[in-house]
């Protein structure tokens, strides 16, 4: 009767354990913002495409990985203090990564 309850204790007990820990870590997190996007990436990125192609020095956006992480990076000519302080750290929960590519030429035609 004894190893019965302390079985259902045991089990409570690691069950509530196991409950407490989801609830701490809570969602995955988004490059350290600690909230789930609501919005998929691709949508976010529809959004904001168009004020971020408007800053100068700023040549494309794309979807990416950082750090095995879904994240939305920014495509610039030169990577700049003036260009880190004007492009956000983060959109709607994901990261953003600024990543110098030099100018971007489309190929002629053919």
């Amino acid at each position: 009767m004894f190893g019965s309850i302390f079985r259902r204790a045991f089990f409570c007990l690691a069950a509530g354990v196991c409950f407490l820990a989801c609830v701490a870590v809570g969602p995955a997190d988004q490059g350290g913002q600690g909230v789930m996007a609501k919005k998929t990436i691709a949508e976010v990125l529809r959004e904001h495409s168009g004020r971020l192609m408007s800053i100068p020095g700023v040549v494309g956006t794309a979807e990416g990985l950082k750090d095995g992480i879904p994240c939305i990076k920014v495509l610039v000519v030169q990577k700049t203090p003036e260009l880190e302080r004007k492009i956000p750290r983060a959109l709607d929960g994901y990261p953003v990564e600024i990543v110098e590519t030099g100018e971007i030429r489309a190929y002629p035609k053919k």
